[in-house]
């Protein structure tokens, strides 16, 4: 099916479409074509440096499932056609690759759960939208290793492998969203492997609402973002929890250390908060993110141009509302 691409979205405003104006009725005062500009721009060089294999060059990261995933996950939030539309093939190479790295037994996908989470939730995004038979069973083998490997840790979370027996806030906050982009998909995600990982997430989250990483102790912007989202996903925003979480990531200090990462995570943390937070945030979002793109179409950063890209696109793609896991 083909998708409509946020210009045309605009045309249906000015007739009076009413998901459209639901769609659009955050203005941020700047044109959609700005956004769309920047947006294409990165999706362009994505689409230009990807290899035949799915991967990107930049070496380690760009073959890592995560990125990949990431990447792929940028280009479904666009709205293009992911079959015959100008990134189907991109798209097309990613999944392969990912479908190439996940263990056939056990559903494990790459060398670490940040690689499964990640691209688990492409698996999940693209689950209904990419015509290929192959995903439904794929992503039903990649969340039950999600689960089973919660399952087995006595922290109801997860870390590094599927069998750590610790846990932090970012690996299970890459796993909590895959299951919730799952759920969103359609797929049978127990509540309980849902609360559980709440649980670990209440254990972490420090006496002035910001989140830890192993432990209610240490508390940034990053992980504060991460614990934000998974609440908002959990439809736990009238809760004492959220609005302390939010509040301390609003006042969170910002650092050049996992800079993308921060972005992409506190972008959808802020547009869950409301439209009164989503549209400061993204007006000086995208006023920045501008300003940093390279004249390629990329962005620099850690982990390389692939992942700084993939994750700066995807902060603002709340703009184009196309994928599940980004309904309010």
């Amino acid at each position: 099916m083909t998708r409509l691409g946020p210009l045309l979205w605009m045309a249906l405003i000015l007739t009076g479409n009413g998901q459209a104006q639901e769609l659009f009725s955050e203005s941020v005062d700047l044109a959609a074509t700005e956004v769309d500009r920047i947006y294409v721009k990165g999706l362009a060089y994505l689409n230009r440096n990807q290899m035949e294999d799915g991967t990107w060059p930049d070496r380690p990261y760009g073959a890592e499932p995560a990125v990949v995933g990431l990447s792929v996950v940028a280009m479904l939030a666009h709205g293009d056609d992911p079959n015959n539309g100008p990134f189907s093939l991109a798209i097309n190479r990613g999944l392969n690759f990912i479908l190439d790295n996940q263990n056939a037994k056990t559903g494990y996908i790459g060398r670490t759960m940040y690689n499964h989470g990640f691209a688990t939730l492409a698996l999940a995004e693209a689950y209904g939208a990419v015509e290929d038979d192959r995903l439904g069973a794929a992503l039903t083998k990649a969340i039950k290793l999600i689960t089973d490997s919660q399952s087995r840790n006595p922290l109801g979370a997860w870390r590094y492998s599927p069998e750590s027996k610790d846990a932090d806030t970012t690996v299970s906050g890459a796993q909590m969203v895959a299951l919730f982009a799952a759920r969103n998909a359609g797929l049978g995600v127990p509540e309980e492997a849902i609360q559980k990982g709440l649980k670990f997430f209440e254990r972490c989250q420090t006496g002035e609402g910001g989140y830890g990483y192993t432990s209610a102790a240490g508390a940034n912007g990053p992980r504060t973002a991460i614990g934000t989202l998974v609440l908002a996903l959990a439809k736990e925003k009238d809760t004492d929890s959220f609005r302390n979480a939010f509040t301390y990531l609003q006042r969170a200090p910002r650092s050049n250390s996992y800079y993308q990462y921060f972005l992409y995570y506190a972008s959808q943390a802020f547009f869950h908060a409301g439209p009164k937070y989503w549209n400061e945030w993204n007006k000086n979002n995208i006023i920045e993110l501008g300003k940093s793109q390279n004249g390629d179409g990329s962005w620099d950063g850690q982990f390389g141009a692939t992942f700084c890209t993939a994750s700066s696109l995807l902060s603002l793609a709340l703009n184009y509302r196309f994928l599940p896991i980004y309904e309010r």
